[in-house]
């Protein structure tokens, strides 16, 4: 089965190529020859997921799936959350996204969070809804150079290393994205 994933964040796609392997053909817009920006406006991940995957439905009439990821500080009342891209501004600069965090989180006592992602997937007109979630904190400074985002300065629970202190596959078999695509493998089976 060949989906359409709507993203253009080649990071995302890798990781997504690597939960899926061999079971599907998962297929980018800009493999696709898609190079549009897809706006996410919408005020959860939910309706940011469901808006892109709604978007590329109706323009192609093809299996699609999106997703959008939040990280909620709970010191910081789960911002960034949705805005987590544009933390720092509309540039969606993740170093400048990470120093705002941890300006934000200079005098917090409490670094407690979490890494959600909704994926939304419309296969024959009809939608499904999965979600990933992992509990963690915030580190204080950033730890490796591996993955993107968010990942030098998130340590998840049961960890003392970053996701970016982590190869892709041991990232991947606990990361929020990663459960949210194995539901969604899961569901397509």
């Amino acid at each position: 089965m060949r989906l359409i994933f709507a993203t253009h964040n080649a990071d995302k796609l890798r990781e997504v190529k690597e939960l899926i392997g061999y079971k599907y053909e998962v297929i980018s817009l800009d493999e696709l020859g898609d190079h549009e920006d897809i706006p996410e406006n919408e005020l959860t991940l939910e309706a940011n997921a469901l808006f892109k995957a709604r978007m590329i439905w109706n323009k192609y009439g093809l299996a699609c799936f999106s997703d959008d990821t939040g990280l909620e500080v709970d010191a910081l009342e789960g911002a960034p959350g949705v805005i987590s891209a544009r933390y720092a501004g509309e540039a969606k600069d993740p170093q400048a996204n990470i120093d705002k965090l941890l300006s934000a989180l200079t005098q917090a006592t409490k670094r407690s969070a979490q890494f959600r992602t909704t994926v939304a997937l419309i296969l024959d007109g009809k939608e499904y809804l999965f979600e990933g979630l992992v509990r963690g904190s915030i580190a204080a400074e950033r730890q490796g150079n591996k993955g993107f985002g968010y990942d030098p300065i998130f340590i998840p629970e049961g960890y003392d290393r970053s996701f970016a202190q982590m190869d892709n596959a041991e990232k991947n078999s606990i990361s929020h994205r990663g459960r949210a695509i194995t539901k969604l493998v899961d569901f397509l089976i």
